[in-house]
């Protein structure tokens, strides 16, 4: 048989069930105002950060469209109050310098910046720095910007098998060929690209020493170190690697001002 409750008794259930729903409802929007608010704030921190960075790019003479930020870790809220991020990720695309008065040409430029400290005042006023413990830098730079600054006419540079492959018109003894080879690629301690090429050929070059002696002497030419811009928060070149699309480059750095870049 059913137990049956006084009436106040029932109401006071139902009060209290719709009491319960009440507050957890309102838990509910309580937390999706502050996953919205979170976002936001995420928002404001990214845009604060793009402007800085393009600020210190500028001041370093080189240029690029405007940063693209990611500022990883959830909450955020609670890194903003910490004055320590996770993650920043930085991309820079069309980034351009000067060497020696030729323009070096990278179409994207990502950077990760890790263990990132900024105070709240920091990114409120816009005043005092944005430091990285550590800071990764990959980017691709363009064959033909890498080519110009050997400054030899004609001269086109690209990938083959891993290695550096090169193709140029040299004159020899009086008739013009076409040199193709590759290069051994590797960074100097000055952080330049160097440059080694050392099997360079040309389809129908003369059987004699001299000729062999003139192609040499052209492989030694351009056998150089290849001075790279000043790149970004204080990178240093790592690695470079040889890609159909470019030749990649691998860097790093450690507590960098990340909004002081150079």
């Amino acid at each position: 048989m059913a137990q049956e409750y006084p009436a106040g008794e029932t109401r006071r259930r139902r009060r209290g069930r719709k009491l319960l729903i009440g507050l957890v409802v309102l838990l509910l929007v309580v937390a999706g105002l502050l996953v919205v608010a979170d976002r936001v704030a995420v928002g404001v921190a990214e845009r604060l950060i793009a402007e800085r960075v393009s600020q210190e790019i500028s001041k370093q003479g080189a240029q690029s469209a405007k940063p693209d930020v990611e500022v990883a870790g959830t909450p955020f809220l609670t890194q903003v109050l910490d004055g320590r991020y996770e993650r920043i990720s930085i991309t820079l695309r069309d980034v351009q310098a000067s060497v020696e008065g030729d323009a070096v040409r990278l179409p994207v430029l990502d950077v990760d910046a890790r263990n990132v400290r900024a105070s709240l005042d920091t990114l409120r006023s816009g005043q005092g720095d944005v430091v990285a413990d550590t800071v990764n830098g990959t980017g691709t730079i363009s064959y033909e910007s890498l080519a110009a600054l050997l400054k030899r006419p004609g001269l086109t540079l690209g990938e083959q098998g891993g290695k550096l492959a090169v193709t140029a018109p040299v004159d020899i003894l009086g008739q013009k060929f076409t040199v193709a080879g590759t290069a051994d690629v590797t960074v100097a301690k000055n952080g330049a690209v160097a440059l080694r090429f050392s099997n360079l050929d040309a389809a129908g070059l003369p059987n004699l020493p001299l000729a062999r002696t003139i192609l040499n002497k052209y492989a030694e030419g351009i056998s150089i170190d290849v001075p790279l811009p000043d790149l970004p928060f204080q990178l240093a070149v790592r690695e470079v690697r040889p890609l159909p699309d470019g030749l990649a480059v691998t860097a790093d750095a450690k507590n960098v001002p990340i909004n002081s870049a150079g």
